[in-house]
């Protein structure tokens, strides 16, 4: 009774073969051969630079004379070269890339700085900072800066020393109204910025 017990709960396990279907690791191939540990590393000979696509061909005459008939040519008749060319071999045009919504800084030109004098006028995110406070009023500018930020009392204490100090950034303005309110009910002085 044990040994048929005993046989129901052995499995026989399968094979490397059958785990792993053809062999792939490279030690299992017929033709590996170790390397041998006292042998010196190979050395190759490297190309002075990559190229992906090989050696190539030189160019023909024709080639090089109309190179040099290009080359011979004034800037002004250069420059219509490519859009000539386009033409003549049907490319298609390209299309002028939508830089609207991006900030190309000073770059931007003309367009760029009209951009900024909007977003000056609908600005939304507004910095508080807080000016100066009465001496005697610290402990409650330092509470009131703990209950709108997230600092510990040693981080709040060491904000508040170092007026005149940003403490809350990107704020909505109602929020910043909000905070500027309760830090002159506490006896400090912030701004809105």
């Amino acid at each position: 009774m044990k040994l048929i017990t005993l046989a129901r709960f052995t499995r026989v396990r399968p094979t490397l073969p059958e785990i792993t279907g053809p062999l792939q690791f490279r030690c299992f191939q017929p033709d590996f051969v170790p390397r041998d540990p006292n042998a010196k590393p190979k050395r190759y000979k490297y190309p002075p630079f990559y190229d992906p696509y090989g050696p190539r061909p030189p160019p023909s005459d024709k080639i090089i004379n109309l190179a040099e008939r290009i080359a011979a040519l004034p800037t002004e008749e250069r420059r219509q070269i490519g859009p000539t060319l386009a033409d003549r071999l049907r490319h298609p045009k390209l299309q002028p890339i939508s830089v609207e919504g991006l900030d190309l800084g000073p770059q931007g030109g003309a367009s760029g700085s009209t951009k900024a004098e909007e977003k000056k006028a609908e600005k939304t995110a507004f910095d508080v900072k807080l000016e100066k406070f009465d001496a005697a009023a610290k402990i409650k500018v330092i509470k009131e800066v703990r209950a709108f930020t997230s600092l510990g009392l040693k981080e709040a204490k060491e904000l508040v020393e170092k007026v005149p100090v940003l403490v809350k950034q990107g704020a909505t303005k109602e929020e910043a109204n909000e905070i500027i309110e309760k830090i002159k009910a506490a006896g400090g002085v912030a701004i809105m910025e």
